[in-house]
């Protein structure tokens, strides 16, 4: 099954994440499909906190990719903060 989910990086109390499509048997941090995005939870005022590539959410979820509920909940936070 394959799965978008968030893959963390950054450095120590410093965390951002990638929205990645990936393989649902791999490790949250290993191999992956592709990038479709990024979340970064501690951005300022001036700084982008969220993009995801629509046009990829939208093709992976209609051959069957299934979003983490993080990943759900960030995909509508994205929508409505460009409504």
């Amino acid at each position: 099954m394959v799965v978008i989910r968030l893959a963390r990086g950054g450095a120590k109390a410093r965390p951002f994440f990638n929205i990645v499509v990936a393989d649902k048997r791999t490790r949250r941090d290993g191999r992956f499909i592709e990038r479709i995005g990024f979340y970064n939870p501690i951005a300022t005022a001036n700084e982008e906190s969220i993009r995801i590539a629509q046009d990829r959410l939208t093709y992976w979820k209609g051959v069957g990719a299934q979003a983490s509920p993080t990943v759900e909940r960030l995909i509508n936070q994205a929508a409505k903060k460009a409504a």
